[in-house]
C-alpha cells in the first residue's frame, strides 16, 4: 500500500534537525522541549495539516514570548530550515502575527522565498483588504520569482486548503492588477500561479476570464500559454466560448465511432484498452480537443467522475483511429470500488460516445 501523505513529514530525524537548526539561530532554544511537545499523546492521529499547526503552536512555546523577537528569530532561520517542518514559520506569522502588520509583512516577504506564505496572508486579506491587496501589488514587482508568484497565489479566490475569500469570490477585481503585473512573467512558476488564479476566477466569472483573455490573447508567449491554462476548466465544460477563443471546431461536425473496450470486466488494478474512431466530417480542417472520462463507483453506492484529456489536435476531414490505455490500479489520490463502471469520449467539450464495463475485486 502507498505510504500516506501524513506519515512522510514531520518525522523523528526531520523535527530534530529543525529543532538543531532553530537552535543555531536562538541560543535559548529548548531542543528536548520543543521535540516533547511536538510528539505528545495526540500527535500519531493528527492529519497533515493539523501536525504543521500543531508543530507551530510547540514553536511558540520554546521561543520568545515577544512577537517582534520571535519572528525576527524565524526569519534569519528561514534560509536554513529545510522539509515540511519550514511551513511552521509561514503558520507561525498566520497565528500570532495579525496583531502586528508592521513586523509581520515585511517576514511574510522573506519567509516566502524559503516556505510560500500563501496561507499565511490570508487573515490580512480577510482583516484588511486594502491594505494586503496593495502590499501584494507592490511584491508583484519584486525580483525574486518566488515572492512574484506569491503576490499572485496568497490572493487566489478558490486556494486549496486555505482560508476562504469570499469577498474575492464575489468581486475578484482587487486581484487584477496583480495578474495584469504578472501577465508576460518569464517565470514558470508564476505563469502556473496567474494561470490557477483566473482559473478560480472563472468558475464564479467565466465571462470576466474570457474578457481577460481576449485582451490579453497574442501580447506575448507568456500570455498565450497563461491564458490556456487559465481556462482548462471552462474547456473541459465545453463553455463555447472558450472553444472559440482557441481555435476548436465545430462539434456538430465531428462524430466518434465504434468506441471499443479490450474488456467488458476488469478487475482493480487491471489496464483498460479502448479504441475509437474520429470522424471529421466538415469541409476543412477542424482543431479538435479530445478528452475521455471515466464515471467511477464509489463506495455505499456513490458515483464520481474523473476528466483526462487525450489530445489537442488539428485533424484533416475523414476517419482517424485512435486508442488508449487506462489504469484501475489503486492510488494515494484515488481508489477504486467494484461495480459498473463507464468510459465516455467528449469533442471540443461535448460526449460523443460511451461504453459500460463492469469492475470487480482484486
Amino acid at each position: 500500500m502507498a505510504e500516506r501523505l501524513k506519515d512522510m513529514f514531520f518525522k523523528d530525524e526531520s523535527v530534530k534537525a529543525f529543532a538543531t537548526t532553530m537552535k543555531k539561530h536562538y541560543a535559548q532554544f529548548d531542543e528536548q522541549k520543543f521535540y516533547d511537545l511536538v510528539f505528545d499523546d495526540t500527535f500519531k492521529d493528527l492529519e497533515l495539516m493539523q501536525m504543521s499547526r500543531h508543530a507551530t503552536e510547540c514553536l511558540a512555546k520554546v521561543l520568545p514570548k515577544s512577537y517582534k523577537k520571535a519572528v525576527k528569530i524565524l526569519v534569519k532561520a528561514a534560509p536554513h530550515v529545510t522539509g515540511m517542518e519550514g511551513f511552521c514559520l509561514p503558520t507561525f506569522v498566520e497565528l500570532y502575527g495579525l496583531d502586528d502588520w508592521e513586523a509581520s509583512l515585511p517576514a511574510i516577504a522573506t519567509i516566502t522565498k524559503y516556505a510560500s506564505c500563501e496561507f499565511a496572508i490570508r487573515p490580512f486579506i480577510r482583516q484588511n483588504p486594502d491594505r494586503a491587496m496593495a502590499y501584494l501589488l507592490d511584491l508583484a514587482g519584486d525580483d525574486d520569482e518566488k515572492v512574484r508568484r506569491f503576490a499572485s497565489e496568497g490572493c487566489r479566490p478558490r486556494l486549496p486548503w486555505a482560508m476562504a475569500l469570499p469577498d474575492f469570490k464575489k468581486d475578484p477585481s482587487p486581484i487584477l492588477p496583480i495578474l495584469e503585473k504578472l501577465k508576460d512573467d518569464d517565470a514558470e512558476f508564476v505563469q502556473k500561479s496567474v494561470a490557477n488564479n483566473l482559473n478560480d476566477i472563472s468558475k464564479d466569472h467565466p465571462a470576466l476570464v474570457l474578457d481577460i483573455c481576449d485582451r490579453w490573447k497574442g501580447s506575448s508567449k507568456n500570455a498565450d500559454w497563461i491564458i490556456k491554462r487559465a481556462c482548462r476548466t471552462m474547456l473541459k465544460s465545453g463553455n463555447k466560448r472558450a472553444m472559440l477563443l482557441f481555435g476548436f471546431g465545430d462539434p456538430k461536425s465531428l462524430h466518434i465511432e465504434d468506441l471499443r473496450l479490450s474488456k467488458k470486466t476488469a478487475k482493480i488494478g487491471d489496464k483498460v484498452e479502448f479504441s475509437f474512431g474520429l470522424n471529421v466530417r466538415a469541409k476543412k480542417k477542424s482543431k479538435v480537443r479530445l478528452e475521455y472520462v471515466v464515471h467511477f463507483a464509489k463506495a455505499g453506492g456513490k458515483t464520481g467522475k474523473k476528466v483526462f484529456q487525450l489530445i489537442e489536435k488539428t485533424y484533416d476531414p475523414g476517419k482517424h483511429e485512435l486508442k488508449r490505455n487506462h489504469s484501475f490500479a489503486d492510488m494515494s489520490t484515488r481508489k477504486h470500488y467494484p461495480g459498473k463502471h463507464r468510459i465516455s469520449i467528449i469533442v471540443n467539450g461535448v460526449e460523443k460516445a460511451d461504453a459500460e464495463l463492469t469492475l470487480k475485486a482484486k
